[in-house]
C-alpha cells in the first residue's frame, strides 16, 4: 500500500482537487492525507504594519478547519484519511511534508483562473522541482 499526500487550500477548486485525489488512492489501495500549508510570505510584498504571528496563528486555525472539511469529504466517500498541516515556504514545506510523510505521490491542483497564487506553467516548475529533489511522483490534478 502505497501513500498519497495532497495538497489543500479549501474552495471549490479544492474540491475537485479532494475528490481527484481521494479516487486516485481509493483506485491504487493507497493511504491518503491531506496538508495545508501556512505561508505568510506575503506579508513581505505589504506596506501596511501587520503582525506575521498573529496572521500566522489566524492561518494556522483556517487550514485546520479546512483539513477537518477534506476529511470529512474523504470519509463521506468512504475513505479515512490523515491531515498534516506545515508552517513555511510552501515549496520547501511541500518538499519536507512529502518526505517526512514517505509519500508515493503528491497530488496538487490545477489553478482556477485568475483567482490562483500561482499560474499553471509555475506550477508545472513547482511540480517537477519537487519531484526532481525528492524522487516522489507530483500530479498536477
Amino acid at each position: 500500500m502505497g501513500r498519497v499526500l495532497c495538497a489543500t487550500r479549501g474552495g471549490k477548486a479544492s474540491y475537485r482537487t479532494q475528490d481527484a485525489a481521494i479516487a486516485l488512492a481509493k483506485e491504487r489501495g493507497d493511504e491518503l492525507a491531506f496538508l495545508f500549508v501556512v505561508d505568510v510570505g506575503f506579508l513581505k510584498r505589504s506596506r501596511r504594519a501587520v503582525r506575521p504571528e498573529v496572521v500566522t496563528a489566524e492561518m494556522t486555525r483556517m487550514g485546520e478547519f479546512l483539513l477537518q472539511m477534506a476529511r470529512e469529504r474523504a470519509e463521506s466517500q468512504g475513505m479515512d484519511t490523515g491531515v498534516l498541516l506545515r508552517c513555511g515556504h510552501l515549496q520547501e514545506a511541500l518538499k519536507a511534508a512529502a518526505l517526512e510523510h514517505r509519500a508515493d505521490l503528491l497530488v496538487l491542483g490545477r489553478p482556477a483562473g485568475d483567482e490562483s497564487a500561482y499560474a499553471f506553467k509555475e506550477l508545472e516548475n513547482l511540480a517537477a522541482d519537487i519531484g526532481s529533489e525528492t524522487g516522489i511522483e507530483v500530479l498536477i490534478l
